[in-house]
């Protein structure tokens, strides 16, 4: 009896599995997905149906478990998600009616702050299949099977275990090359599609304002048109592939007082129309020219509002007036904040109340989904929050959804492919190319750049960041990719043509940095004998190279700075390796300007590298001894001091001129003034020549655009690329503007003796203002185009007329 009671008991276990196979397998029609599993294809399954018909089929099917599911994120594995692959338990958690997102998902995250190693990052084809597994189970799992959005950081290259990385934010605005950041766009879009990722959180559209801010190296620059017109193209890129850009941080983030980071990032001091001109629009030309399909809201207030909390800033701004249709994903813990920093609610879930009225469509912290899910099913009973605002936020949700394409094609239709798609050699050499196009010429007296390899037969590489490597796997970016120091790219590059010999000379920084920077301390018995240690090495060299800089720990989310010199003992070993006599090449890695008002005195040649990304040692050494020509223009101030800030590109007139030592309201000597080194330099191994600055008409109606050519001409002896630049001056307004702004850039390589003509079209939005009542609009005047090589080195001057 116990015998046929287990056969029986086997055959039914049989039986139902084949069943519950048969029923997963039967939701999988020709040409579309029983998502529903009804038996019926339903106007949210058709995929011949309009986007709008299918959210509305869809939300009108949904319990209020349901829509709430899709309103929060769900971090992925070992940040919150304790499991790699769905389990049992899966079927308790408040995930069983979905999710709207899961983010950083089995990405095997490394950084300072966060470490997720997990068995299903690579190889690549092993991510996408778990990818799938776990949309499965979402889709046949779930009672609606909604499919999860799979979000990831990507602001320098996927933030992926082994992913094409790229140089640091900071470095890619450096390039000033738009076909190229659409290019770096198209590779992060194309490796999170292969992995499974559907959303990407790039790029960062903050301008870097403060050079202090920690974040400045996430940052593509200070002035809001470079910004808006390499976002754009970052954002396109990664949107051709089928995949989301989420813009971060809307808005008014990066400013915080005081340059301060970390739980003190709040409360920017900026009026109102600079809010308008700065800060918003990177994000309002961005999403008018990609339609992004995301945007994450900061944390931080501005005149007392609280930004995710703001039905201004999330609703009227950004959908009612930017024309934004995705959905927008608050920053980690921006929800929480409203309670527990800006005390503008008294709890949870006065916070979930105000971010969801605002706006809000997506939480995100690092808790689990239900501390936000729950408050707000709670809200909705209670009648607190309308049904109807609650189906607005899921349908803009579901609507980013159905575009991505997650109705009808859910799963990585081709696991196997990431193998080869993901960090192949095009991608490995369009990241080489950026980070040769990233480096920026400081200075270079009496030519000493480029390095003649066969002259030079003894080298003396030194300084904290010669050997360190941990700069290009710095936060939001791949992960355990193979890094080439300094050191060893030089090595590698004169092999037996010269000897090079190391000594670190000092470490990064010293036992009391920060203080140190205010209260000197003497250098200890072993920082000395480091210093004397290089200093005889430089006795027996032809030149010595010099890494110095910050790294990981010195810049970055949270690492705001309150001074800006080389830190540490840095400054004293570049003095004692100067005084040797021996020609001294500064190579710096950062991701901030810094304040090097000796070095740029007295060291005769200084390349800025910034964070470069895993190639940095093979790409230093080719720009060293000329095999790469740097082109690159900084596109932030480096102010002499901290004293100085806010000093930066565009101003106010007058705003940042010089202290008058005579005349009027001038009568004393009390002020450092001037950049170290302003917007938009950058030195080269060649010259160029601008000539023929020509306007199409020399007057114009207020609303037609306006042509501007100019020829450039390599005159010098070697090949390379110069950034020619446009700036606009309106003469005459009716409210103060800027003293110019950068209107038009252009990344023009060329060859020795090469002209080309390069073609600037300004539109009427590149002319306009806000006028007194706060509307953008173009004025009768004259207007002055000024082309230069920087903003401080203008060439060419012309004017045009706008006429009503």
């Amino acid at each position: 009896m116990i015998k046929i009671n287990r056969l029986l008991i086997a055959f039914s276990l049989c039986a139902f599995v084949q069943a519950a196979s048969a029923q997963n397998k039967s939701i999988y029609q020709k040409g579309w997905i029983d998502f529903n599993k009804n038996g019926k294809k339903d106007v949210f399954e058709d995929p011949a149906e309009p986007v709008e018909k299918r959210v509305a089929d869809l939300l009108s099917q949904m319990t209020l478990e349901e829509k709430t599911c899709q309103t929060a994120t769900l971090y992925g594995y070992k940040r919150v998600l304790k499991e790699e692959m769905p389990a049992p338990s899966w079927k308790n958690e408040v995930w069983k009616d979905g999710i709207a997102n899961i983010d950083e998902e089995l990405n095997n995250l490394a950084s300072t702050t966060d470490d997720a190693p997990t068995q299903y990052s690579y190889p690549y084809s092993k991510h996408a299949s778990a990818i799938n597994t776990i949309q499965k189970w979402f889709i046949e799992q779930t009672r609606l099977g909604i499919p999860v959005d799979f979000t990831n950081e990507g602001i320098h290259g996927l933030n992926h275990d082994r992913a094409t990385s790229l140089p640091a934010p900071i470095a890619i605005g450096s390039t000033w090359n738009k076909a190229l950041v659409r290019r770096a766009g198209q590779t992060v879009g194309l490796e999170a599609k292969a992995l499974g990722y559907t959303n990407i959180y790039a790029p960062i559209l903050d301008p870097a304002r403060d050079q202090r801010w920690g974040r400045v190296v996430e940052c593509y620059g200070e002035d809001p048109f470079l910004i808006g017109e390499l976002g754009t193209q970052m954002a396109l890129g990664i949107q051709e592939e089928g995949v989301a850009s989420t813009l971060k941080h809307f808005a008014v983030y990066s400013v915080p007082k005081g340059g301060r980071d970390g739980n003190a990032r709040t409360d920017p001091h900026v009026a109102p129309r600079e809010m308008y001109q700065l800060y918003l629009y990177p994000f309002k030309k961005v999403i008018k020219e990609a339609q992004p399909m995301g945007v994450m809201s900061s944390y931080n207030d501005w005149d007392g509002m609280p930004i995710t909390g703001s039905y201004f800033f999330l609703t009227e701004l950004l959908r009612q007036k930017f024309g934004f249709t995705g959905y927008v994903v608050s920053d980690s813990e921006a929800v929480e904040y409203l309670y527990s920093k800006h005390h503008v609610a008294a709890d949870i879930k006065g916070a979930v109340k105000q971010a969801i009225e605002a706006g809000l469509n997506v939480r995100t912290n690092f808790t689990m989904p239900q501390t936000y899910i729950m408050p707000l099913r709670e809200l909705v009973k209670e009648g607190s929050v309308n049904m109807k605002t609650l189906d607005s936020r899921v349908a803009d949700v579901l609507r980013v959804k159905f575009k991505l394409g997650l109705f009808d094609h859910p799963y990585v239709q081709n696991p196997a492919a990431a193998n080869k798609l993901v960090h192949n050699q095009t991608s490995t050499e369009m990241a080489l190319q950026m980070n040769r196009e990233a480096m920026v010429l400081l200075k270079n007296d009496n030519n000493l750049l480029p390095l003649n390899k066969s002259k030079i037969k003894r080298v003396l590489v030194t300084g904290p960041l010669a050997a360190e490597t941990n700069y290009a796997t710095s936060r939001y970016g791949p992960s355990h990719n193979p890094v080439t120091s300094v050191l060893k790219g030089i090595q590698d590059y004169l092999g037996n043509s010269a000897s090079v010999t190391y000594a670190k000379g000092c470490d990064i920084i010293d036992a009391t940095w920060p203080e140190s920077e205010i209260i000197e301390t003497p250098l200890t018995d072993k920082e000395q004998a480091e210093i004397n240690n290089a200093v005889n090495q430089a006795k027996n060299v032809d030149v010595i190279i010099a890494v110095v800089g910050e790294d990981v720990k010195r810049v970055g989310e949270s690492l705001s700075r309150t001074g800006l010199n080389l830190p540490g003992r840095q400054l004293k070993l570049i003095q004692a390796l100067q005084a040797t006599g021996k020609p001294v090449v500064m190579v710096m890695i950062n991701g901030q300007p810094l304040t090097i008002n000796w070095e740029n005195r007295y060291v005769p040649a200084i390349l800025e590298a910034w964070f470069p990304g895993p190639e940095s040692g093979k790409v230093i050494a080719e720009t060293l001894f000329g095999d790469n020509n740097p082109g690159g223009k900084l596109s932030i101030t480096f102010p002499k001091t901290t004293g100085q800030i806010e000093l930066n590109f565009p101003f106010k007139p007058a705003s940042q001129a010089n202290q008058p030592t005579s005349g009027p309201n001038g009568y004393g000597k009390t002020s450092v003034n001037g950049a170290l080194y302003p917007f938009g330099y950058g030195l080269s191994y060649t010259t160029f020549e601008y000539s023929n600055l020509t306007i199409s008409q020399p007057v114009i109606r207020s609303q037609a655009d306006v042509t501007v050519t100019v020829d450039v001409t390599n005159t010098g002896k070697v090949k390379g690329d110069d950034v020619v630049q446009l700036y606009l001056k309106d003469e005459i307004s009716s409210v103060t503007t800027y003293d110019s702004d950068l209107r038009g850039f252009e990344r023009v390589p060329l060859m020795p003796g090469e002209k080309k003509t390069v073609k600037f079209t300004l539109h009427p939005d590149d002319l306009a203002l806000l006028d007194k009542n706060m509307n953008w609009t173009v004025e009768p005047g004259k207007f002055l185009v000024m082309i230069g090589s920087s903003s401080e080195d203008i060439k060419l001057k012309a004017e045009f007329e706008v006429k009503d």
